[in-house]
C-alpha cells in the first residue's frame, strides 16, 4: 500500500460540508459526426482522460438499457458522446483500445461491456478507480465519496437517473455528465502525482 494522507472512509455528514463543485471547463455534446471529426482531435494528445458513461435508467427489473451516452474528459474539455445517435466512430474505438492513453473510470467494467457490443473492441488502458485507490488505503469507491475524499470536493449525483435518451439533453444533465468524466480525471491526476 502506497503511502498517503487520506481517510479510508467519508461519511454523508462530512461531505455535505464540503463545497460544491462542477465543471467548470468547455462541454461540446457530439450529436453528429461533424461535430465529431472537429472535437474528437483535441482528445488526442492526452495522457489521461477521465471516463463515464451514462444510460437510460430502467426501472423493470432484469432490463438493464444500453449506454446513450459515454464522457471522455481532460483538466479543460469533456466530450460527451450521443452513442445512441452516432454509435462508436473508429478514431473513438481505437482510443477506447490504445494501451497508450488511460481512460479512468468507476466500476468501467459493464460500461465496457456495454460498449463492446456496439462496435467489438479489445479495451485497454482502462484504470478501475474503485479498485486502484484501495493502494492508498481508501475504502470508500463511489464517485461522490472518492470526489471529497481525495480532491475535499463535493458533487451532486442529482441528475444521475434521467433520460439520457431524451431529444435535448438538459443544462443540467450536461454539465453532470461532464463533471462525472472531469472528477475521474481529477481524482487520477492527484492520486498519480502525489502517490
Amino acid at each position: 500500500m502506497l503511502r498517503n494522507n487520506y481517510p479510508a472512509t467519508i461519511s454523508a455528514e462530512e461531505i455535505a460540508l464540503k463545497e460544491l463543485s462542477w465543471f467548470r471547463g468547455e462541454i461540446v455534446l457530439i450529436d453528429n459526426m461533424a461535430a465529431f471529426r472537429k472535437t474528437f482531435p483535441r482528445l488526442i494528445g492526452s495522457p489521461f482522460l477521465g471516463f463515464d458513461t451514462e444510460t437510460k435508467p430502467s426501472f423493470r427489473k432484469g432490463r438493464k438499457n444500453r449506454v446513450s451516452l459515454l464522457q471522455l474528459a481532460n483538466s479543460e474539455l469533456a466530450c460527451l458522446f450521443r452513442i445512441n445517435r452516432i454509435g462508436i466512430p473508429d478514431p473513438l474505438t481505437e482510443l477506447l483500445a490504445s494501451p497508450d492513453v488511460i481512460k479512468a473510470g468507476v466500476a468501467v467494467h459493464d460500461d465496457i461491456s456495454f460498449l463492446k457490443r456496439i462496435n467489438g473492441f479489445v479495451p485497454s488502458g482502462f484504470i478501475d478507480l474503485q479498485k486502484f485507490v484501495k493502494e492508498y488505503g481508501i475504502q470508500n469507491s463511489g464517485l461522490k465519496k472518492l470526489a471529497a475524499i481525495v480532491l475535499g470536493i463535493r458533487i451532486s449525483k442529482r441528475q444521475q437517473v434521467s433520460d439520457w435518451e431524451a431529444d435535448e439533453l438538459t443544462e443540467a444533465q450536461i454539465i453532470y455528465a461532464a463533471t462525472d468524466a472531469w472528477i475521474c480525471h481529477q481524482i487520477y491526476d492527484r492520486l498519480t502525482k502525489k502517490g
